[in-house]
C-alpha cells in the first residue's frame, strides 16, 4: 500500500536502507520503466526500501541547447504509471511554487533541488502539501546551515523531511563530500540520503555540461553508510555514456545489484 503515513514510515525507521534511484532524466517510458523494473528487483532481494526517481525537467543545465526532459505534464504521467503498475513510491524534482501542486497529486516525494534549498516560497509551498520533502543540501551551505532550511519548513507545517548531502563546491569544477555532514544533519532530527552520483559530479567540467567521475560513486556511498547514512540516492542508467543528463556520474544498471550488496552489508555491520 502506498501512503505518505507508511511510505514516512519505512524511510524514518532507519530499520532497513533506503534507496532512491532512478535515471537522471524521464528520458522515455520505456527506459523509466526498465530502470524501475530492476531496481525493484534488486531492492526486494536485498531487503532495501526503494523509491523510484526520474526528473520531468531539468532546470539547471549548464547550457540552454541542452536536453531538459519531457515537461511537466508528460513527466508526471509517465511517474503515475511507474507508481501504478509496479506499486512503488516515486519522487522527483520541483522548480517553482507553480509545479507544486501538479507534482504533489503524482509523486510521493517532492524534491527541492540543492540550487533552491534557501528559497522561501518554494520551500513554503512544499512543506504546505503534507508530502514528504527531500531538501539536497546546497553546494555553498555548511551542513550546520541546514538548522535554519529544517526550521523554515517546519514553519510552514513540515513535519516530514529528508535531508540529502550531495557534497559542497571545493574549487573549479570540483565537489568533495565531507562525511561529517551526515551526523552533523542528523542532529536535526531528520533522516539523512546520501546523493552517490551527485557528488562525484564535476560542475561544468565539460565545457557546456557537467562531467563527472561514476567509479567514485560507490566508493563515496560506502563511505556514507559506515558514517551512518539512513539512506542512498543513486542514478543509474543502463548505458550512462547515452543519457541525456549526468551521464558521467551515473551508474551503469548493470553493476548495481553489486554495487548495493556490498551497501548493505555495511549498512549491517554498522547498525550491529
Amino acid at each position: 500500500m502506498l501512503s505518505t503515513a507508511i511510505i514516512w514510515k519505512e524511510l524514518s525507521s532507519r530499520r532497513r536502507l533506503s534507496l532512491i534511484a532512478g535515471p537522471c532524466m524521464a528520458e522515455s517510458e520505456e527506459l523509466c520503466f526498465e530502470v524501475a523494473r530492476a531496481m525493484k528487483r534488486t531492492c526486494d532481494k536485498l531487503g532495501i526500501y526503494f523509491v523510484f526517481k526520474a526528473s520531468y525537467d531539468k532546470a539547471n543545465r549548464s547550457s540552454a541547447g541542452t536536453e531538459r526532459g519531457p515537461g511537466l505534464e508528460a513527466g508526471l504521467s509517465l511517474l503515475a504509471k511507474i507508481r501504478s503498475k509496479l506499486g512503488v513510491p516515486v519522487l522527483t524534482d520541483i522548480h517553482s511554487e507553480a509545479q507544486v501542486g501538479p507534482a504533489a497529486e503524482v509523486a510521493d516525494i517532492l524534491q527541492i533541488p540543492a540550487f533552491l534549498c534557501r528559497q522561501t516560497d518554494i520551500v513554503q509551498a512544499a512543506a504546505c502539501t503534507g508530502k514528504i520533502v527531500n531538501i539536497k543540501k546546497g553546494q555553498f551551505l555548511a551542513p550546520t546551515d541546514m538548522g535554519n532550511v529544517v526550521k523554515k519548513a517546519e514553519a510552514f507545517g513540515g513535519r516530514r523531511l529528508l535531508l540529502t548531502e550531495r557534497g559542497a563546491t571545493f574549487g573549479y569544477n570540483n565537489l568533495v563530500a565531507d562525511m561529517r555532514s551526515i551526523p552533523i544533519m542528523q542532529r536535526l532530527g531528520y533522516p539523512v540520503i546520501f546523493d552517490a552520483t551527485h557528488s562525484v559530479q564535476l560542475p561544468g567540467g565539460g565545457g557546456d555540461r557537467s562531467s563527472g567521475q561514476r567509479e567514485f560513486a560507490p566508493v563515496l556511498a560506502r563511505a556514507a553508510v559506515a558514517a551512518g547514512a539512513d539512506g542512498l540516492f543513486i542514478e543509474t542508467h543502463p548505458n550512462p555514456d547515452q543519457a541525456l543528463s549526468d551521464g558521467p556520474n551515473m551508474i551503469p544498471l548493470s553493476e548495481m545489484p553489486k554495487v548495493l550488496k556490498s551497501m548493505v552489508r555495511v549498512f549491517e555491520a554498522v547498525r550491529s
